[in-house]
């Protein structure tokens, strides 16, 4: 059916300041869309930056070795976690791809004759640093261990058994209602860890070396 002249007409023409106006809600609607994931990205990044957030990554399921000397650290905090392989890894075994670790958490941390390796199919990938005289220094060191041993360990204003969450000595925080421990210094002689994962804000290792060698630490 053929339409009208009336009907067939078009609707008025919106002038130029509706455009304007309507364009102008949605360009300030997606605006206001982008600014909360905006504050959120840069609140991670800022808390990131301040050692509040933890670094999460995949761990290998290769445990490794570290010693040395003197462990000497100030912001000191441990609590427990749960680390994860990545799907699928051969050296998952039975565990799940899961290990139960212990994070310690330290804000600055210096250590003397530190050695690392971890054992690669018969060799040992070995590290040593911090053994001529100037010390190993780390800031916002974490460490995800199994075992920690040494023949003294010394903290200064200890707590023990608080909510690990709520603590504002080390670099980063525990999970809510996990048990942890904090102090305002620790020092350990002769420590030794099993490690699953180690973090850095910042890692300075005077006097490198790197080589196989046929024993670990």
């Amino acid at each position: 059916m053929a339409l009208s002249e009336e009907t067939a007409a078009p609707g008025p023409t919106p002038s130029p300041g509706d455009t304007e106006r309507r364009g102008g809600v949605r360009y300030r609607r997606a605006a206001l869309m982008g600014v909360p994931a905006f504050l959120a990205a840069s609140t991670l990044v800022v808390l990131t930056a301040q050692g509040a957030l933890a670094a999460q990554f995949a761990i290998s399921g290769m445990p490794f070795t570290v010693t040395a000397s003197t462990l000497e650290g100030t912001g000191f905090g441990q609590f427990g976690a749960l680390d994860n392989m990545p799907e699928g890894s051969p050296n998952a075994g039975d565990t799940g791809g899961q290990v139960l670790t212990i994070v310690t958490a330290i804000r600055e941390a210096k250590l003397t004759n530190l050695c690392q390796s971890v054992e690669l199919g018969g060799t040992y990938l070995h590290i040593t640093a911090g053994n001529k005289g100037t010390p190993v220094k780390a800031s916002g060191l974490t460490t995800d261990s199994t075992d920690i041993t040494g023949k003294l360990a010394d903290f200064d204003n200890i707590e023990i058994g608080g909510d690990a969450s709520t603590f504002d000595k080390p670099p980063v925080k525990g999970p809510l209602g996990s048990f942890g421990q904090q102090a305002d210094t620790v020092t350990i002689r002769d420590v030794r860890q099993t490690n699953y994962a180690t973090t850095a804000v910042r890692f300075t290792l005077p006097d490198l070396h790197m080589n196989f060698a046929s024993e670990g630490c």
